[in-house]
């Protein structure tokens, strides 16, 4: 075989059982399509592209690729599906741990732990992927949908995430992150940024999650989190009871959140369309009234408290009337009664006593939004809305560029 065959063999290394007819398509009908695949993945060389046809494929143990510059390409989310129902091998379905990777239109179903999970890798491109536990919410699913990590200069834009016992679409300790055009549902966190530097989350669709879209720094992990931009989505009826195993960082989050920030600066929040999220449509926190306050030790360099954040047009419409924790509700009872609700925006209240510069904590523009502090660090003892101290300015952040896109 030339040169050029073996490359043109190799850039068509997955075919159908039945596509022989398909010109440059070679049969290998000694094996079955899954083996197929397993091997390209495995033996894949930079430029590699790999085509998965129509139809449902069932494996019991991960695939996994580890070469740069490989794109893995599906005939669409409903209708390459890649099942893992019965995977007994394995922590996720598709482990990647490259660069200059690409992954469109497809499907992975039914994982025993993540779905796809992208590790370390710079210019990564994940587009029209479905992610999906197709029981519904179970704390038995796998954790996350779409996961990648460590990575840089990264595109997520136009998937879908169903049911994950953790995030469905989550991006953690990376930088220059764009998230766009998704729909994540049913999931305990539907989009997460957590510990990411520069991160612009838009034009996605969150709804009927534990918390629609969270923005959130975790101690005990090296890179801090800064610069996220959340705006023009659909965040609604996140109000599905929360589903995570006990004791993870998500496990604390109340039904009914629609965007949920903890312990991270430089965030801002605006052109978003809000409804019915029964909690309140924005929760600010400090790591010291969140669920794992104390599970991690905290470092001298961890920035416990959420500073410089900017909330401005969004729309607001219901919401705050069953919050998803006990002493929310109590507290909501005790401020606004039963048939009350929480404003728009709750904040626990709890600010850094060593601010000396006097950073800006959360700036307010949107209309007749407020804000409530419920006084968490007093225990409750004087919550109360006060407006004037939320009418302040910060410098807004510059929109994410992509290099190659």
């Amino acid at each position: 075989m030339t040169s050029i065959e073996k490359l043109v063999a190799r850039r068509l290394l997955v075919c159908t059982m039945v596509t022989a007819i398909l010109i440059g398509c070679a049969p290998q009908p000694e094996k079955p399509f899954t083996e197929q695949l397993r091997e390209a993945l495995e033996t894949a060389v930079p430029g590699d592209i790999i085509e998965i046809p129509a139809g449902t494929f069932t494996f019991k143990r991960s695939l996994i690729l580890n070469t740069d510059n490989v794109t893995i390409r599906g005939a669409g989310m409903d209708q390459s599906i890649l099942s893992f129902k019965g995977q007994i091998a394995g922590a996720e379905g598709l482990s990647v741990n490259a660069s200059d990777f690409v992954i469109e239109d497809l499907a992975i179903e039914d994982t025993v732990g993540d779905a796809l999970k992208v590790n370390e890798g710079d210019n990564i491109t994940i587009r029209r992927i479905r992610t999906e536990w197709t029981n519904g919410p179970d704390n038995e699913n796998g954790a996350y949908g779409i996961y990648p990590v460590q990575t840089t200069n990264v595109l997520l834009e136009g998937n879908v995430a169903i049911a994950a016992s953790d995030a469905g679409i989550y991006v953690g300790q990376s930088k220059q992150v764009v998230v766009r055009d998704n729909r994540a549902e049913y999931n305990v966190a539907g989009i997460e940024v957590e510990n990411t530097i520069g991160a612009d989350v838009y034009n996605n669709i969150a709804n009927n999650n534990t918390g629609g879209i969270l923005v959130f720094n975790m101690p005990s992990i090296p890179q801090r989190g800064y610069a996220t931009r959340v705006f023009d989505n659909e965040i609604h009826s996140n109000n599905t009871e929360n589903f995570a195993i006990p004791g993870t960082a998500v496990s604390g989050v109340p039904a009914g959140s629609g965007v949920v920030i903890n312990s991270n600066d430089q965030v801002e929040v605006f052109n978003n369309r809000f409804s019915n999220n029964n909690t309140a449509n924005i929760v600010i926190s400090s790591y010291f009234s969140a669920n794992f306050a104390g599970q991690r030790e905290l470092a001298a360099e961890f920035d416990p408290y959420p500073e410089e954040i900017l909330i401005y047009d969004n729309t607001f419409e219901g919401g705050g009337t069953q919050p998803g924790l006990d002493y929310l509700t109590e507290l909501k009872n005790a401020l606004y009664g039963e048939q009350g609700a929480f404003p728009d925006i709750i904040w626990d209240g709890i600010v850094n006593p060593e601010n000396k510069d006097q950073r800006a904590i959360i700036c307010v523009d949107n209309g007749e939004a407020q804000l409530l502090s419920i006084d968490a660090g007093n225990q409750f003892a004087n919550p109360g809305v006060d407006m004037q101290k939320h009418d302040c300015s910060i410098t807004k952040l510059h929109p994410i560029v992509l290099a190659s896109y």
